[in-house]
């Protein structure tokens, strides 16, 4: 057995793993967070500047100021997708 033992694999080397495949995925995953987080508060951004471009959040004893609680529970549009889509191809202000 021991004329064999030199053509046995090398236990400590048959596994060779690299940190750049983990580096890669982990890059990734962190990105995609990142670009979930940022369309999360745009949309929220979206439906507060749409509320209030529409005034739907005027308080109702003075007509001139906002009602702050309205901003935080309004729905200015049916779905997030389409505070998305509006800030999308809305990236300049309306003048």
């Amino acid at each position: 057995m021991t004329a064999f033992r030199e053509s046995s694999p090398d236990e400590a080397r048959l596994f060779n793993r690299t940190r750049i495949n983990q580096l890669a995925w982990t890059l990734i995953v962190l990105l995609c967070g990142l670009v979930f987080w940022l369309v999360v508060a745009l949309v929220n951004a979206e439906n507060q500047r749409n509320a209030l471009a529409s005034k739907m959040c005027r308080d109702q004893v003075f007509k001139e100021e906002i009602d702050r609680s309205c901003l935080l529970n309004v729905k200015s549009r049916e779905h997030w997708w389409q505070h998305l889509w509006y800030a999308m191809k809305h990236t300049t202000p309306q003048k």
